[in-house]
């Protein structure tokens, strides 16, 4: 059953008066789509308005995005201060993202570094590597690592250099490494709750106005695969 967060189920894994960051789960979708779902942005706000009992309008910035059936660290902003900040730390690849990712094949190395063109296409909205660029393609570099061996299947550590459109889904199936659940890229069979084993786990950044190094480390779901990782 996929479960989203609400105001009272906010998994809120860091917060003070310019920053919150939560851990996002695999039904939430971080901005309003077409779906018409209300956003994970829009749960924070009430959050943020009842707890600290404030009314009218309630400032939030949303600074990057996971794919919805992903799950781990998403930052926002609650100052204007704070996120044109943020927005230059992402954008200038200044905060370091570690993914933890479950796929089924062995790599073909223990650990890599994947370099590929990336070309979306917004009509099934999906993302294909190729080994060379070709025309409306933008280059995607990661690191993996080979963290743990389960019983069927072998957990990665994936370190982002690019921030592309299901960079991480599309290099690692790719190279034959499907992640768990990801049938849009390629896996046998669908999640129960929909979502894909592929965790935003840890962040590291210096803090906007602060400027004290912070990481972040998010609790993975509760699911008898994540609790092997473990």
């Amino acid at each position: 059953m996929k479960i989203i967060s609400t105001k009272n189920n906010l998994q809120v894994l860091y917060e003070d008066n310019h920053i919150i960051i939560v851990n996002k789960r695999a039904g939430d979708i971080v901005q309003g789509d077409k779906t018409g779902d209300k956003p994970l942005s829009d749960v924070v706000k009430e959050y943020i308005a009842e707890k600290y009992n404030k009314s009218g309008n309630v400032f939030l910035g949303v600074v990057h995005r996971l794919d919805r059936p992903t799950t781990g660290i998403i930052v926002f902003a609650r100052t204007s201060k704070a996120l044109p900040r943020l927005n230059a730390l992402f954008a200038e690849k200044k905060a370091k993202k570690t993914y933890w990712a479950v796929v089924k094949n062995e790599p073909p190395k223990e650990k890599d570094t994947l370099t590929h063109w990336l070309r979306k296409n917004p009509k099934n909205n999906k993302s294909t590597a190729f080994s060379k660029e070709i025309e409306g393609s933008k280059k995607a570099i990661l690191d993996y690592e080979v963290k743990k061996r389960l019983d069927r299947y072998i957990l990665l550590e994936v370190q982002l250099h690019t921030g592309r459109h299901h960079q991480i889904r599309a290099q690692l199936s790719s190279i034959g490494c499907k992640i768990k659940g990801d049938l849009k890229y390629g896996f046998d069979r669908s999640n129960k709750d929909a979502s894909i084993h592929l965790h935003a786990r840890k962040l590291v950044f210096t803090h906007p106005v602060q400027k004290e190094q912070l990481e972040i480390i998010a609790p993975l779901p509760k699911d008898p695969v994540w609790d092997a990782c473990l």
